[in-house]
């Protein structure tokens, strides 16, 4: 069992779901911006954001954004010890910087001291790309090993200050060492991590990457908070985040499409029906299945565990409830009549 962490209102580790994260890409020193983005990001189901802090007149920035969000806010700083001790000052809910980077002993005692006093927990947050050129030395490279080592050292120097609100995180852009690193340091400690590919991609290839890394450290019961990393929208990376949860049955929050993927005997345009489906259900925030099938003969009977469904025929379409036929509809008319019949459906 990990040790419990709170980030602002969300707690990460014990036995608390595994909280979903994304990063604004807006300047954030550009306050209305950075606002804007965040609360899209919470109407997509952002439940801890994470903003970069370049300079002083960033972190200053922080309180102000902070009294117009929702979510907790983690600053993210590289090197400089003053930029964290300001964003801790201003409210930041935790903060993402690694202890063995910012100088001397002194300044990552003024860091932890201040983060003591204002309950702010750090995450340490190891990373393929910056990894310590030793480590780079002994290993040959960003190796599984050489992370894992990375992230201890950084987490015995907050050890020895008495520090544990700690949340680690090992990021890498190839997946079998990512899923390597992760396993490791599951074993070795109880501290929660924060799992994610990073560089994972474009909108196709990061989300392959990132179900297939993320995906299968969650079915092993590893990681505790989460970020699809994606080159795209950040509103991408929470519905990314959203699907791999569900199809794991970690999570149950809003409409399931399964749909078939259409073979001979299809006889409707199944394919832009299922993505119109697709693009209505967004608005939906029932926790429903919804099946899109191609086949009259056999759609019911394979979505029978769906709460409602289309079933396609000539030119035609059934609409089909728990396996059970409701009604026959035109195909020109079966979107809206699937709709209606979300509508009428029970939580």
């Amino acid at each position: 069992m990990k040790r419990i962490v709170n980030v602002g209102t969300v707690p990460v580790g014990g036995e608390h779901p595994v909280s979903i994260q994304s990063m604004t890409n807006t300047d954030t020193r550009d306050v209305g911006a950075t606002v804007a983005q965040i609360r899209r990001l919470e109407a997509a189901g952002c439940e801890i954001i994470r903003v970069a802090v370049p300079d002083m007149e960033a972190a200053e920035a922080v309180s102000v954004i902070k009294k117009q969000i929702h979510i907790p806010l983690v600053c993210d700083i590289h090197f400089d010890y003053r930029l964290a001790l300001e964003c801790m000052k201003n409210g930041a809910d935790k903060i993402r910087i690694n202890p063995g980077n910012i100088g001397n002993k002194e300044r990552v005692r003024q860091v932890v001291e201040l983060a003591k006093s204002t309950q702010t927990p750090i995450r340490i947050g190891v990373n393929g790309g910056s990894l310590e050129r030793e480590l780079l030395q002994k290993y040959g490279g960003p190796t599984a090993d050489a992370l894992v080592e990375s992230a201890l050292r950084h987490v015995e120097i907050l050890d020895g200050l008495n520090f544990t609100d700690v949340i680690v995180s090992i990021k890498v852009s190839d997946v079998p060492t990512m899923l390597a690193a992760y396993r490791k340091f599951d074993r070795l400690t109880d501290i929660p991590t924060h799992i994610g590919v990073t560089e994972a991609g474009t909108l196709r290839g990061g989300l392959v990457k990132s179900a297939v890394g993320i995906g299968a450290l969650l079915a092993e019961q590893i990681g505790n908070t989460m970020r699809v990393s994606l080159t795209a929208d950040p509103v991408e990376e929470i519905r990314a985040a959203k699907d791999i949860l569900r199809v794991l049955g970690l999570r149950r929050q809003g409409p399931e499409l399964v749909s078939c993927p259409t073979c001979g005997r299809t006889q409707i345009d199944l394919i832009p029906i299922a993505n119109e489906v697709e693009r209505r259900l967004a608005k939906v925030e029932k926790n429903i299945k919804v099946a899109v099938m191609g086949c009259a003969v056999n759609g019911p009977g394979e979505a029978r565990e769906a709460d409602i469904g289309i079933a396609g025929g000539n030119g035609e379409g059934l609409i089909f409830r728990h396996g059970e036929i409701l009604r026959k509809v035109p195909e020109a008319e079966l979107i809206d009549a699937l709709m209606q019949e979300i509508e009428k459906l029970e939580q």
